[in-house]
């Protein structure tokens, strides 16, 4: 029996430690993404357009690693938000991932934001499981220059642009699969919670999250 114990005890504290470690890896996504929005937002001449953000309905912001010999992988993290009423929702942790076959030798890191211009394109990320690119939304390369007037209707769903060692522009993500972390938004919330739940607002954001509201209230 008090082997039992013993063993239910260690069952329960790997389980509490690994919810922690999913938190706090969620928490430093968090922290990256307020970091590239002000990075972006640093960009003198071209950078993603006031208009763009403003008449934006959600926004997903992910660090994709690149790396590989021969044969070439490519993996990020990240997280969605949308607006909601004056504000905007918490975080929802996404993820990317994929494989390939070239000459590439070494690594490299981009920073991605995508924007989401249509309530479609916030519904997509709000049903959880994969939203691929191209297929479930069109995407295009979004129009750069801080001071650029666009059109009030957007030319695709989804706006993408990339910063990658010290490069900016607008690129097409066609393609791309995006997927819920389920568990890293359990972790994160303290509780099971939906993408749906996030997204409309009616989870209330973790403490952690208010830097990264404050950056996106100026939107």
């Amino acid at each position: 029996m008090n082997r039992w114990i013993v063993f239910s005890l260690l069952v329960l504290s790997c389980l509490t430690l690994s919810a922690a470690s999913a938190a706090a890896g969620f928490q430093d996504d968090v922290d990256q993404a307020a970091a590239i929005l002000q990075r972006f937002r640093e960009i003198p001449e071209k950078s993603i357009p006031n208009s763009v953000l403003k008449s934006a309905k959600g926004l997903a912001i992910l660090t994709v690693v690149k790396a590989g010999f021969i044969f070439s992988g490519r993996g990020g993290e990240g997280l969605v938000v949308a607006r909601v009423g004056k504000g905007w929702s918490g975080p929802s942790a996404i993820g990317t991932g994929g494989a390939g076959f070239g000459l590439q030798i070494g690594a490299q890191v981009s920073e991605f934001v995508i924007v989401l211009n249509t309530p479609e394109a916030v519904k997509a990320f709000s049903r959880g499981g994969n939203v691929s690119l191209g297929a479930d939304l069109s995407v295009a390369a979004g129009p750069v220059g801080r001071d650029v007037a666009t059109d009030v209707t957007p030319m695709a769903a989804v706006y993408s642009y990339s910063r990658s060692e010290g490069l900016f522009a607008g690129i097409s993500l066609e393609g791309t699969v995006i997927a819920e972390r389920t568990e890293a938004n359990a972790a994160y919330y303290g509780r099971s919670v939906t993408p749906t739940q996030i997204l409309s607002g009616r989870v209330k954001p973790p403490r952690g999250a208010q830097k990264l509201l404050r950056i996106l209230d100026k939107y």
